[in-house]
């Protein structure tokens, strides 16, 4: 029985394995980051002391969610993005997504920092 495949493996040629190996460890640090910040958002919400603003846990347990929801997304894009690049021995693709995750965790820790000064904690 063979898994699914998408077409695009069979386009051009096969990569050298090495880089091949190395796109798929940066999808799997990728994945670890997603966990990660889904790890938090339970963690946020279900271990963290209330804040004095009313609903801020669960606004913050959802927006780390949501942002390992879609590092997981964007693993997928980007790895096989690169894998088709290779392929095709075309440049390597940007990533705007890299940038997307670090903004958003930048916003999120101001978030969490502005809610325990102000929370007196």
């Amino acid at each position: 029985m063979t898994g699914w495949r998408p077409r695009w493996l069979d386009e051009g040629h096969d990569p050298d394995y090495r880089f091949s190996l190395a796109n798929e460890r940066t999808f799997l640090a990728w994945i670890r980051t997603s966990l990660s910040l889904i790890a938090a958002a339970v963690a946020v919400v279900q271990l963290i002391p209330p804040f004095r603003l009313d609903g801020a846990r669960s606004v913050l347990g959802a927006i780390l969610a949501a942002v390992g929801s879609a590092a997981a997304v964007l693993a997928y894009l980007r790895w096989s993005r690169s894998e088709r690049a290779m392929r095709q021995d075309a440049p390597l693709p940007l990533t705007r997504g890299l940038a997307v995750l670090a903004g958003t965790l930048v916003l999120s820790g101001v978030t969490v920092l502005a809610l325990v000064v102000f929370s007196g904690r």
